[in-house]
């Protein structure tokens, strides 16, 4: 186990800039989640850590030392990739202990490694198994059994769940954050899906465009976003944008969660808009609106109460306090 610590790294193709001066320092056995759209540099900024990629300038430490120049072996790393990488002819057991007869290790050791993994992951009816023999959860826990083995002082995580169905990434997400917390690696973890970064990490780093917009806690970024990337991107359905000027602010942006609106009552109302449809989820239900203005928003609301009409026009009302304003470049605005 270690710390990890990012310090202005960049990365350069040629004259092109792709990751602009990230920093972090992840303290020993945090879970830290890299996420963002396709194309913002966030494997780019895992491989940087993973030795795969050269750094163009700063430095990666693990413990206290810069492992820039070191081979990928030797960073003592463990790194679970979204293809699973595993060698097809080889059995379960033998996947997972390659890493380590490479390694040297004795043979008595890799047989006490193997199995400790292989209970954790439910995995000891199938080490004999080849990897056509199992589904994808299981491809992908011989992935993890096979970083488990190791003993590696960071976990790295390249997107390990997208190939997975819904209903399975979400057991498979539960699984990976109680054995992170179990074994209290250190970790990154790369995905473009924000509610796995919102149930998984312990803090997150919300990347656009090779740009580390904001690093904090899940619901620290949620409540409290930076940007109006932050804002749209971290939230399902997003946060509302509307224009400062149209609900009397002097702001260019104004930002509200879906479920900060609700129905106005009396002399209530803030703004009026018409029903496009709605979307009834169970407990809940999404309504999408257009505002006088032409402005899209959605209301989130309990999936008991009655959804309204195509069409029907509404009244609806917010707490100030809940509004979020943005400068014309998208930052923050603070109150004071």
């Amino acid at each position: 186990m270690a710390t990890l610590t990012l310090d202005n790294v960049r990365k350069n193709y040629g004259q092109t800039e792709v990751i602009h001066g990230v920093s972090i320092d992840v303290t020993d056995g945090e879970f830290i989640v890299i996420v963002g759209p396709s194309g913002c540099g966030k494997s780019t900024l895992l491989r940087m850590v993973a030795g795969l990629e050269t750094i163009t300038s700063g430095d990666v430490r693990i413990g206290p030392d810069r492992v820039n120049d070191r081979e990928p072996m030797d960073r003592n790393i463990a790194m679970v990739f979204q293809n699973y990488a595993l060698y097809p002819h080889m059995s379960v057991y033998d996947n997972m202990a390659y890493g380590l007869k490479i390694a040297g290790t004795p043979r008595d050791e890799i047989a006490a490694r193997v199995a400790t993994a292989a209970r954790m992951l439910q995995l000891e009816p199938y080490l004999q198994r080849r990897p056509r023999e199992l589904s994808g959860g299981q491809r992908q826990r011989v992935a993890m059994g096979r970083a488990i083995v190791r003993k590696p002082a960071v976990f790295l995580f390249d997107e390990p769940l997208s190939n997975l169905d819904a209903k399975l990434r979400v057991q498979m997400r539960l699984e990976i954050k109680a054995l992170q917390r179990d074994l209290g690696v250190t970790s990154l973890y790369v995905t473009h899906d924000q509610v796995e970064a919102m149930t998984l990490a312990d803090r997150m780093i919300v990347m656009n465009a090779g740009v580390a917009e904001q690093i904090g806690a899940p619901l620290e970024v949620y409540a409290d976003p930076a940007t109006t990337f932050v804002a749209g991107f971290i939230g399902s359905p997003p946060m509302n944008f509307l224009p400062g000027g149209s609900l009397g602010l002097n702001a260019p942006t104004a930002g509200i969660r879906p479920e900060q609106l609700r129905r106005a009552e009396g002399d209530d109302v803030r703004l009026s808009a018409t029903v496009r449809y709605a979307e009834a989820l169970g407990a809940e239900s999404l309504v999408h609106m257009v505002t006088d203005e032409g402005t899209q928003i959605c209301l989130r609301q309990d999936g008991r109460a009655a959804p309204p009409s195509l069409g029907e026009r509404l009244s609806l009302a917010f707490d100030p306090s809940d509004l979020c304003l943005f400068d014309e470049g998208g930052t923050r605005l603070r109150r004071i």
